[in-house]
This record gives structure tokens, C-alpha cells and sequence, in this order.
């Protein structure tokens, strides 16, 4: 069985052999999860987007990014080892400009999910963000190549013992603090 104890990888057995984290003995708690993407878009590209109303000739980008990183958040269990299926209640992402150096843009999607449940939903926010991205990138590529998907963080996530929260620091990183 995986215990989760600080300092230790919660899906290794004592064996350090992987494995699924026994939730059977937890609560069930409304758990909440945001997680946020940055995307940098050329100076052009982001003109393009801004005076098309978020559309290429691969169709409107920010709706498109938003179903894929929806069903995306959905289906984490089938991507990603070990995390357990959850029926979601509540997925919605946000997405737009914010600003970026020089002379280019960003564009932050921001993802939040929901469910009551007894493992929490960090890894679907981080997935749906991830995700919404990508389509982003995908959208836009035929524009330019320089685009880049610049950061994948967690913001916040809450329903369980701990209490999550990043904060961005002075350089502008961001720094992730743990309250018990």
C-alpha cells in the first residue's frame, strides 16, 4: 500500500515498486484544483489572432482550446499512470491575453476543476491546461513556429488536508506554498 508521508513518493510500495495510492480509507471532500498555462505568441501572431476574433484558418482557436482541454481533463486517468478515474463535476476554462516581453504576447488558460472525492483534481487542472495549450499551438503553428508554451503550474488546490496556493515571486517565478 502507498502511504502519502512528506518527503516520500506516495506511488512507490515499500518495495519501491509502483503503485495506484489506496484512497479507500480517506474522506470525501468537495476538491478543488486550478492550474494555469502561459503560451508566448510572436508580436504577429497575436495581432493575427486579436484582429480575427481568435480565429485561423483552422477555426476559432480559444473554443476549440477550450473543448479539447475539457475533454482532456476528463480522460486524465487514461494519460497519466496511477491517477485515479473521477467523474468531474465541474470543468471550466478561461483563456486570454495577458501581456508579454518584447513586443509579444501571452495568452493564459486557465483551468479549474472540480469534484467530491477522495484523491484531489491537480492533476485534470494541469492536464486540461496543458492541453488547451497544445490546441493553441496547433491553431497557430501554420502563423509562425516561435510560439512556445512557456510554463504549466499548479495555482491552487484545496478539499484535502493541505491547502495549496503558488505565489509569484519578486523574479516573477512562482513558488508553491503548502499550508497544513
Amino acid at each position: 500500500m502507498a502511504r502519502s508521508t512528506r518527503g516520500r513518493l506516495t506511488h512507490l510500495d515499500a518495495r519501491s515498486r509502483p503503485t495506484m495510492v489506496d484512497v479507500g480509507a480517506k474522506a470525501v471532500t468537495h476538491r478543488i484544483a486550478v492550474a494555469e498555462a502561459r503560451v508566448r505568441l510572436p508580436a504577429a501572431v497575436a495581432r493575427a489572432l486579436k484582429r480575427s476574433g481568435h480565429r485561423t484558418t483552422k477555426g476559432p482557436v480559444f473554443d476549440t482550446a477550450i473543448l479539447a482541454g475539457v475533454m482532456a481533463a476528463k480522460r486524465t486517468s487514461e494519460l497519466i499512470p496511477f491517477c485515479h478515474p473521477l467523474g468531474l463535476e465541474q470543468c471550466h476554462i478561461d483563456i486570454g491575453f495577458g501581456s508579454g516581453a518584447g513586443g509579444g504576447a501571452v495568452v493564459v488558460v486557465r483551468c479549474r476543476v472540480e469534484v467530491h472525492h477522495k484523491t484531489g483534481v491537480e492533476m485534470e487542472a494541469l492536464t486540461g491546461a496543458s492541453i488547451a495549450a497544445l490546441t493553441i499551438y496547433d491553431k497557430c503553428k501554420a502563423l509562425s513556429h516561435d510560439i512556445r508554451i512557456a510554463s504549466v503550474r499548479l495555482l491552487s488546490k484545496s478539499g484535502a488536508k493541505r491547502l495549496v496556493r503558488a505565489r509569484s515571486t519578486p523574479g516573477g517565478r512562482a513558488r508553491v506554498r503548502i499550508a497544513a
